[in-house]
């Protein structure tokens, strides 16, 4: 079984016990360590016998449950931009913040077609 969620608009594949790393989902979302995370932007969800439902955009009734495990920042990353003889130059760095989320379960919603 696996559903394709959104979620920081991108798309992540995910299946039961997975572990999936997201843009960050903070405290000023009310997402701690150990607290609960419920999705309901579901795109497709598939079970064990190849059922295939898609959304327009999302599935009726859908949503995939996890718990926070933990929160980080990735490497610096460094940006530096150049255009030759004209002494322009930027540097810039960038960490991203993420979250990982270990997905517990997939319930299925029932999209009428």
């Amino acid at each position: 079984m696996f559903a394709i969620i959104e979620t920081g608009g991108k798309q992540y594949k995910v299946s039961p016990d997975d572990k999936v790393k997201v843009g960050k989902l903070g405290p000023r979302d009310g997402f701690e360590v150990g607290h609960q995370v419920v999705m309901d932007k579901v795109l497709v969800i598939s079970d064990d016998t190849n059922k295939v439902v898609l959304g327009a955009p999302y599935v009726n009734g859908a949503t995939v449950k996890g718990q926070v495990l933990s929160n980080g920042r990735t490497k610096k990353i460094e940006i530096f931009k150049m255009k030759p003889r004209k002494a322009h130059r930027k540097y810039r760095t960038h960490r991203q913040d993420f979250t990982i989320i270990k997905i517990d379960e997939i319930v299925g919603g029932n999209n009428g077609s």
